[in-house]
Protein backbone atom coordinates (compact mmCIF):
# COMPACT_ATOMS: atom_id res chain seq x y z
CA UNK A 1 0.00 0.00 0.00
CA UNK A 2 1.42 3.51 -0.72
CA UNK A 3 2.99 5.38 0.00
CA UNK A 4 6.61 3.58 -0.46
CA UNK A 5 9.51 5.04 -0.61
CA UNK A 6 11.79 5.16 -3.63
CA UNK A 7 15.27 3.38 -3.40
CA UNK A 8 18.12 6.05 -4.27
CA UNK A 9 21.24 5.54 -5.88
CA UNK A 10 24.31 7.73 -4.80
CA UNK A 11 26.78 9.72 -7.23
CA UNK A 12 30.07 8.21 -8.24
CA UNK A 13 32.42 9.66 -10.52
CA UNK A 14 33.16 6.72 -12.53
CA UNK A 15 30.97 3.81 -13.25
CA UNK A 16 31.35 0.78 -11.39
CA UNK A 17 32.23 -2.95 -12.44
CA UNK A 18 31.38 -5.91 -11.72
CA UNK A 19 27.84 -7.97 -10.77
CA UNK A 20 25.82 -4.35 -12.17
CA UNK A 21 22.80 -4.16 -14.51
CA UNK A 22 22.99 -0.74 -16.06
CA UNK A 23 20.12 1.02 -16.57
CA UNK A 24 19.49 5.06 -18.54
CA UNK A 25 19.38 7.64 -15.85
CA UNK A 26 15.71 9.49 -16.92
CA UNK A 27 15.18 13.14 -16.72
CA UNK A 28 11.66 13.09 -15.31
CA UNK A 29 9.76 12.59 -12.09
CA UNK A 30 10.48 9.26 -10.18
CA UNK A 31 7.09 7.30 -9.47
CA UNK A 32 5.81 4.44 -7.90
CA UNK A 33 2.77 2.83 -9.45
CA UNK A 34 0.18 0.98 -7.64
CA UNK A 35 -2.34 -0.72 -9.10
CA UNK A 36 -5.57 -2.80 -7.92
CA UNK A 37 -7.68 -3.69 -10.75
CA UNK A 38 -9.21 -0.34 -11.94
CA UNK A 39 -7.28 1.36 -8.81
CA UNK A 40 -4.11 3.37 -9.37
CA UNK A 41 -2.19 5.41 -7.60
CA UNK A 42 0.66 7.26 -8.27
CA UNK A 43 3.53 8.03 -5.43
CA UNK A 44 6.34 10.59 -6.00
CA UNK A 45 9.99 11.21 -5.32
CA UNK A 46 8.79 12.46 -1.59
CA UNK A 47 5.97 9.66 -1.41
CA UNK A 48 3.10 12.60 -2.32
CA UNK A 49 0.70 11.48 -4.37
CA UNK A 50 1.00 12.16 -7.95
CA UNK A 51 -2.37 10.96 -9.37
CA UNK A 52 -4.18 13.86 -10.44
CA UNK A 53 -1.68 15.49 -12.51
CA UNK A 54 -1.61 12.16 -15.19
CA UNK A 55 -4.40 11.52 -16.33
CA UNK A 56 -3.32 10.14 -18.81
CA UNK A 57 -0.89 7.96 -17.06
CA UNK A 58 -3.61 6.12 -14.98
CA UNK A 59 -5.29 5.16 -18.29
CA UNK A 60 -1.98 4.04 -19.97
CA UNK A 61 -0.86 1.87 -17.19
CA UNK A 62 -4.50 0.17 -17.26
CA UNK A 63 -3.36 -1.17 -20.49
CA UNK A 64 0.22 -2.11 -20.01
CA UNK A 65 0.43 -3.63 -15.81
CA UNK A 66 -0.92 -6.34 -14.50
CA UNK A 67 -4.01 -5.09 -12.48
CA UNK A 68 -2.60 -5.54 -9.24
CA UNK A 69 1.15 -4.71 -9.14
CA UNK A 70 3.18 -2.05 -7.84
CA UNK A 71 6.03 -0.80 -10.17
CA UNK A 72 8.67 1.90 -9.99
CA UNK A 73 9.72 3.64 -12.60
CA UNK A 74 9.58 7.24 -14.00
CA UNK A 75 7.36 9.96 -16.04
CA UNK A 76 8.52 11.73 -18.66
CA UNK A 77 7.08 13.93 -21.54
CA UNK A 78 9.18 13.82 -24.97
CA UNK A 79 8.81 16.55 -27.13
CA UNK A 80 10.01 15.98 -30.73
CA UNK A 81 12.66 13.02 -29.67
CA UNK A 82 14.15 14.57 -26.77
CA UNK A 83 12.87 14.73 -23.22
CA UNK A 84 11.74 17.87 -21.90
CA UNK A 85 11.47 18.38 -18.29
CA UNK A 86 10.13 22.01 -18.08
CA UNK A 87 7.24 20.40 -20.26
CA UNK A 88 7.28 17.74 -17.72
CA UNK A 89 7.21 20.50 -14.80
CA UNK A 90 4.21 22.40 -16.15
CA UNK A 91 1.90 18.96 -15.88
CA UNK A 92 1.84 20.28 -11.74
CA UNK A 93 -1.14 22.67 -11.86
CA UNK A 94 -3.96 23.05 -9.07
CA UNK A 95 -6.60 23.61 -12.16
CA UNK A 96 -7.86 19.91 -13.14
CA UNK A 97 -9.12 21.86 -16.86
CA UNK A 98 -5.35 22.87 -17.54
CA UNK A 99 -4.57 19.13 -16.35
CA UNK A 100 -6.53 17.49 -18.88
CA UNK A 101 -5.51 20.14 -21.41
CA UNK A 102 -1.52 19.64 -21.04
CA UNK A 103 -2.23 15.78 -20.98
CA UNK A 104 -3.45 15.85 -24.39
CA UNK A 105 -0.92 18.19 -25.91
CA UNK A 106 2.25 17.08 -23.74
CA UNK A 107 1.17 13.52 -23.08
CA UNK A 108 3.55 11.85 -20.48
CA UNK A 109 5.03 8.71 -20.80
CA UNK A 110 5.85 5.83 -17.86
CA UNK A 111 9.52 4.37 -17.60
CA UNK A 112 9.22 0.53 -15.54
CA UNK A 113 12.22 -0.67 -13.87
CA UNK A 114 11.77 -2.26 -10.96
CA UNK A 115 8.57 -4.70 -9.25
CA UNK A 116 7.99 -4.30 -6.06
CA UNK A 117 5.16 -6.49 -6.29
CA UNK A 118 2.64 -8.74 -8.27
CA UNK A 119 -0.73 -9.93 -7.50
CA UNK A 120 -0.83 -10.47 -3.53
CA UNK A 121 2.86 -11.41 -3.29
CA UNK A 122 6.07 -9.00 -1.89
CA UNK A 123 9.09 -8.80 -4.25
CA UNK A 124 10.93 -6.12 -2.46
CA UNK A 125 13.11 -9.43 -0.84
CA UNK A 126 14.07 -10.76 -3.72
CA UNK A 127 17.05 -9.89 -5.51
CA UNK A 128 17.04 -7.10 -8.24
CA UNK A 129 17.99 -9.68 -11.19
CA UNK A 130 15.09 -11.17 -10.33
CA UNK A 131 12.68 -8.48 -10.21
CA UNK A 132 13.91 -7.48 -13.47
CA UNK A 133 13.43 -10.66 -15.11
CA UNK A 134 9.63 -10.56 -13.34
CA UNK A 135 9.43 -6.92 -14.73
CA UNK A 136 10.27 -8.24 -18.30
CA UNK A 137 7.35 -10.77 -18.08
CA UNK A 138 4.52 -8.90 -16.33
CA UNK A 139 5.27 -5.14 -18.26
CA UNK A 140 3.48 -4.96 -21.88
CA UNK A 141 5.24 -2.30 -23.86
CA UNK A 142 2.72 0.24 -25.48
CA UNK A 143 3.25 3.52 -27.08
CA UNK A 144 3.19 5.16 -23.62
CA UNK A 145 4.71 2.55 -21.00
CA UNK A 146 7.77 1.51 -21.54
CA UNK A 147 10.87 -1.55 -20.47
CA UNK A 148 13.71 0.58 -19.39
CA UNK A 149 16.30 -0.78 -21.30
CA UNK A 150 19.21 -2.81 -19.44
CA UNK A 151 22.55 -4.38 -19.77
CA UNK A 152 25.58 -6.19 -17.91
CA UNK A 153 27.75 -4.90 -20.82
CA UNK A 154 30.10 -2.38 -19.43
CA UNK A 155 31.36 -1.08 -22.47
CA UNK A 156 27.95 -0.69 -23.58
CA UNK A 157 26.91 1.12 -20.84
CA UNK A 158 29.67 3.69 -21.45
CA UNK A 159 28.44 3.76 -24.97
CA UNK A 160 25.19 4.93 -23.64
CA UNK A 161 26.24 7.18 -21.49
CA UNK A 162 27.49 9.44 -24.35
CA UNK A 163 25.21 8.92 -26.59
CA UNK A 164 21.86 9.01 -24.55
CA UNK A 165 22.48 12.69 -23.77
CA UNK A 166 21.58 13.96 -27.22
CA UNK A 167 17.58 12.23 -25.62
CA UNK A 168 17.65 14.51 -22.65
CA UNK A 169 19.25 11.56 -20.54
CA UNK A 170 21.29 12.65 -17.96
CA UNK A 171 23.63 9.89 -16.85
CA UNK A 172 23.73 5.79 -16.13
CA UNK A 173 22.15 4.41 -13.07
CA UNK A 174 24.70 1.42 -12.14
CA UNK A 175 22.22 -1.14 -10.05
CA UNK A 176 23.71 -4.19 -8.23
CA UNK A 177 22.30 -7.17 -9.05
CA UNK A 178 22.05 -8.84 -5.65
CA UNK A 179 20.21 -5.75 -3.88
CA UNK A 180 16.69 -6.43 -2.30
CA UNK A 181 14.51 -2.85 -2.98
CA UNK A 182 15.32 -1.06 0.16
CA UNK A 183 13.36 2.31 0.39
CA UNK A 184 14.79 5.36 1.16
CA UNK A 185 18.05 4.33 0.71
CA UNK A 186 21.44 4.96 -1.45
CA UNK A 187 22.47 1.29 -2.31
CA UNK A 188 22.19 1.83 -6.40
CA UNK A 189 24.94 4.44 -7.93
CA UNK A 190 24.36 7.14 -10.54
CA UNK A 191 27.07 8.44 -13.39
CA UNK A 192 25.86 11.72 -14.35
CA UNK A 193 27.68 14.13 -17.12
CA UNK A 194 29.93 16.98 -15.70
CA UNK A 195 31.43 20.03 -17.59
CA UNK A 196 32.77 23.24 -17.15
CA UNK A 197 31.79 26.42 -18.73
CA UNK A 198 33.56 30.37 -17.95
CA UNK A 199 30.59 32.33 -17.36
CA UNK A 200 30.36 36.32 -16.76
CA UNK A 201 29.50 37.09 -13.60
CA UNK A 202 26.24 39.61 -13.58
CA UNK A 203 24.85 39.97 -10.07
CA UNK A 204 23.94 37.98 -6.83
CA UNK A 205 20.93 36.90 -4.99
CA UNK A 206 20.90 38.12 -0.99
CA UNK A 207 20.57 34.10 0.98
CA UNK A 208 17.16 34.09 2.58
CA UNK A 209 19.08 33.97 6.36
CA UNK A 210 20.30 37.63 5.92
CA UNK A 211 22.75 39.84 4.43
CA UNK A 212 24.71 37.45 3.02
CA UNK A 213 25.01 36.07 -0.72
CA UNK A 214 22.91 33.41 -1.61
CA UNK A 215 23.69 32.38 -5.02
CA UNK A 216 25.79 34.02 -8.39
CA UNK A 217 23.85 35.13 -11.02
CA UNK A 218 25.44 33.96 -14.28
CA UNK A 219 25.40 35.36 -18.27
CA UNK A 220 26.71 34.22 -21.38
CA UNK A 221 27.05 36.40 -24.55
CA UNK A 222 24.88 35.65 -27.62
CA UNK A 223 26.38 38.12 -30.43
CA UNK A 224 26.20 41.17 -28.21
CA UNK A 225 23.69 40.30 -25.78
CA UNK A 226 24.37 39.00 -22.62
CA UNK A 227 22.24 35.71 -21.70
CA UNK A 228 21.01 34.88 -18.48
CA UNK A 229 22.25 31.03 -18.35
CA UNK A 230 21.72 30.33 -14.26
CA UNK A 231 23.21 30.71 -11.06
CA UNK A 232 25.99 29.13 -9.12
CA UNK A 233 25.52 28.57 -5.60
CA UNK A 234 26.64 25.54 -2.63
CA UNK A 235 28.87 28.09 -0.79
CA UNK A 236 29.97 27.59 3.09
CA UNK A 237 28.21 29.82 4.99
CA UNK A 238 32.01 31.80 6.26
CA UNK A 239 32.44 32.33 1.94
CA UNK A 240 29.27 33.43 1.19
CA UNK A 241 30.21 36.52 4.16
CA UNK A 242 33.10 37.09 2.50
CA UNK A 243 32.27 37.36 -0.94
CA UNK A 244 29.46 40.47 0.21
CA UNK A 245 32.74 42.55 0.77
CA UNK A 246 34.69 40.84 -2.48
CA UNK A 247 31.70 41.89 -5.06
CA UNK A 248 31.19 45.50 -3.24
CA UNK A 249 33.17 47.39 -5.69
CA UNK A 250 31.31 45.39 -8.97
CA UNK A 251 28.06 46.92 -6.87
CA UNK A 252 29.30 50.59 -7.39
CA UNK A 253 27.50 52.57 -10.33
CA UNK A 254 26.47 48.54 -11.83
CA UNK A 255 23.20 49.49 -13.37
CA UNK A 256 24.08 52.92 -15.06
CA UNK A 257 25.31 50.51 -17.88
CA UNK A 258 24.36 46.69 -17.75
CA UNK A 259 23.08 45.27 -20.36
CA UNK A 260 19.85 43.86 -18.70
CA UNK A 261 19.23 47.05 -16.97
CA UNK A 262 15.63 48.33 -18.19
CA UNK A 263 14.53 44.87 -19.73
CA UNK A 264 13.17 41.59 -18.43
CA UNK A 265 16.42 40.32 -17.21
CA UNK A 266 16.70 43.35 -14.83
CA UNK A 267 16.42 43.93 -11.17
CA UNK A 268 12.99 42.71 -10.98
CA UNK A 269 14.74 38.90 -11.94
CA UNK A 270 14.24 35.97 -14.54
CA UNK A 271 10.96 34.91 -13.75
CA UNK A 272 11.06 31.45 -12.00
CA UNK A 273 10.59 28.61 -14.76
CA UNK A 274 8.83 26.22 -11.63
CA UNK A 275 7.23 28.98 -9.35
CA UNK A 276 5.92 31.80 -11.21
CA UNK A 277 5.63 33.70 -7.67
CA UNK A 278 8.88 33.10 -6.43
CA UNK A 279 10.69 36.48 -5.83
CA UNK A 280 13.75 36.13 -8.36
CA UNK A 281 14.89 39.60 -7.74
CA UNK A 282 18.67 40.21 -7.87
CA UNK A 283 21.65 42.99 -7.04
CA UNK A 284 23.44 43.86 -10.26
CA UNK A 285 26.86 43.81 -10.82
CA UNK A 286 29.16 45.31 -13.55
CA UNK A 287 30.00 42.49 -16.03
CA UNK A 288 33.72 42.54 -15.36
CA UNK A 289 34.77 39.38 -13.80
CA UNK A 290 34.30 35.56 -15.17
CA UNK A 291 33.87 32.33 -13.34
CA UNK A 292 34.42 28.83 -14.00
CA UNK A 293 31.58 26.56 -13.21
CA UNK A 294 30.56 23.40 -13.25
CA UNK A 295 27.05 22.09 -14.74
CA UNK A 296 25.71 18.64 -15.81
CA UNK A 297 23.50 19.54 -18.65
CA UNK A 298 21.67 22.70 -20.87
CA UNK A 299 17.59 23.22 -20.93
CA UNK A 300 17.31 25.19 -23.53
CA UNK A 301 19.96 27.98 -23.07
CA UNK A 302 19.94 27.64 -18.95
CA UNK A 303 21.95 25.25 -17.05
CA UNK A 304 19.51 22.48 -16.13
CA UNK A 305 20.55 22.35 -12.49
CA UNK A 306 22.07 24.88 -10.26
CA UNK A 307 25.80 25.17 -11.63
CA UNK A 308 29.08 24.95 -8.76
CA UNK A 309 31.76 27.54 -8.73
CA UNK A 310 34.83 26.07 -9.55
CA UNK A 311 37.54 28.96 -9.82
CA UNK A 312 37.76 33.17 -10.79
CA UNK A 313 38.80 33.43 -14.21
CA UNK A 314 40.32 36.83 -13.78
CA UNK A 315 42.10 35.79 -17.21
CA UNK A 316 39.35 35.58 -19.58
CA UNK A 317 37.49 38.45 -20.91
CA UNK A 318 33.94 38.71 -20.03
CA UNK A 319 32.98 39.60 -24.23
CA UNK A 320 35.11 35.94 -24.94
CA UNK A 321 32.29 34.03 -22.48
CA UNK A 322 30.21 32.75 -25.42
CA UNK A 323 27.51 29.96 -26.02
CA UNK A 324 30.19 28.60 -28.14
CA UNK A 325 32.41 27.08 -25.89
CA UNK A 326 29.50 24.85 -24.45
CA UNK A 327 29.49 21.02 -25.46
CA UNK A 328 26.92 19.87 -27.48
CA UNK A 329 25.99 16.30 -26.89
CA UNK A 330 25.04 14.29 -29.42
CA UNK A 331 22.33 13.72 -31.66
CA UNK A 332 19.98 10.94 -30.29
CA UNK A 333 15.96 10.52 -29.92
CA UNK A 334 14.00 9.28 -26.87
CA UNK A 335 13.34 6.46 -29.54
CA UNK A 336 16.52 5.65 -30.26
CA UNK A 337 17.05 4.40 -26.33
CA UNK A 338 14.08 2.87 -26.02
CA UNK A 339 14.98 0.65 -29.21
CA UNK A 340 18.45 -0.59 -27.75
Amino acid sequence: MPPVAPMLAKAVPEMPTGDYLYEPKWDGFRSIIFRDGEEVEIGSRNEKPMTRYFPDVVEAVKAALPKRCVVDGEIVVPLDGRLEFEALQQRIHPAESRVRRLAAETPAHFIGFDLLATASRSLMGASFADRRAQLEQALKVTADVHLTPATDDHTVARRWFTEFEGAGLDGIIAKPTAIPYSPDKRVMYKVKHARTADCVLAGFRWHKTGPIVGSLVLGLYDGDQLRHVGVAASFPMKRRAELVDELAPLRKNAEKDHPWAGNEWGPGGVPNRWNAGKDMSFEMLRPERVIEVAYDQMEGARFRHTAQFRRWRDDRDPKSCTFEQLERPLTCAFEDVLGS
